[in-house]
């Protein structure tokens, strides 16, 4: 089944709720407006009121199904709870004072309402760069149990062909316990989408035919992935072709149960995973969905500057799948 058709029959009927911090963007409305429209989410606009009626007023957009929260006047007692919330989750490190202070940010305001549990996840970045939304989500919402980072997934599809590339939009370079973090998230991510993971952690080198400590780190991230992970199949270091190539994997990996038949691939540092999916997205074909935001304790998503509605649309449907994971 093609993804967002899989995608939209999991999350019908179960009043998911995501909230949009950028209330004022037509492209945010026009995305918002469609979900509500098609009841796959409950949608939240955070904004002035009037100024997003006017902004969807004038797009010919129907918000009758979709809830404007004026984030900066809002009822005394619920700014303190938020506040208290904050405080609390901070253990110190955020006073009353700054909470107050990031409650006036739409970003902190709607990640706040998510930590809380009054909205299930939060869509941002059709106007703010990654760290806008991502920083918020760091301070309050944090990583899972057992989670120490977050990485950046892109889905690659094109006809029947889905696959899963990671980290591509967040860390620039990690450790060996880091990568085999990562491998392990993106697997647990890929089940969301309808992949059956096989996770090949990616180098220049196939089992020891290069040497140095590139090798040597995706080497060690692999066995740690193992331990972590024993009942999804993973291996490293194998070059591309030997990960997708059934007879490349049979010369120069034998005997792996991932090689020729990889669906998630680990990419070793930042530079190669986002020139990775750039290729297969500009000269493969295949449409890059995501970033996906791995390993927060709930789902936040950050979308590109250059999104269209369709896009926003999109990643709305995958940050309310994520909720049901």
């Amino acid at each position: 089944m093609e993804l967002f058709e899989s995608l939209k029959q999991k999350i019908n009927g179960k009043n998911i709720s995501i909230v949009f911090p950028e209330g004022n963007d037509v492209r945010v409305l026009g995305a918002a407006s469609r979900l509500a429209k098609d009841g796959l989410i409950k949608p939240v606009i955070l904004g002035d009121k009037n100024e997003v009626e006017q902004v969807a007023g004038d797009a010919n957009i129907d918000l009758n199904d979709v809830q404007i929260i004026d984030y900066l006047n809002q009822p005394q007692d619920q700014i303190d709870a938020m506040v208290s919330a904050i405080v609390e989750r901070r253990k110190g490190k955020t006073d009353e004072a700054k909470a107050r202070e990031w409650l006036k940010d739409p970003n902190y305001f709607g990640t706040t309402l998510v930590y809380m549990d009054k909205i299930d996840g939060m869509v941002s970045g059709a106007n703010h760069p990654t760290g806008d939304t991502v920083r918020p989500a760091l301070q309050i919402i944090k990583t899972k149990p057992g989670v120490k980072l977050i990485s950046g997934s892109f889905i690659m599809q094109k006809g029947d062909q889905r696959y899963l590339f990671a980290d591509c939009a967040i860390n620039i370079d990690l450790d060996a316990a880091g990568l085999a973090e990562v491998a392990v998230e993106s697997a647990k991510v890929a089940k969301t989408f309808d992949i059956d993971p096989k996770v090949a952690l990616l180098s220049f080198s196939t089992k020891g035919s290069a040497k140095g400590d590139m090798v040597t780190k995706v080497q060690e991230a692999t066995e740690l992935a193992k331990q972590q992970a024993p009942d999804i199949p993973i291996d490293g270091e194998l070059q591309f072709d030997a990960a997708f190539v059934p007879s490349v994997a049979d010369k120069k990996a034998p005997g792996s149960n991932v090689a020729g038949h990889a669906t998630v691939f680990i990419f070793p540092e930042l530079q190669s995973g986002n020139i990775g999916y750039k290729i297969a997205q500009r000269f493969g074909g295949f449409e890059a969905i995501g970033p996906i935001l791995q390993g927060l304790n709930k789902p936040v998503s950050d979308l590109s500057r250059g999104s269209n509605e369709e896009d926003i649309y999109k990643v709305s449907i995958i940050t309310a799948a994520q909720t049901l994971s």
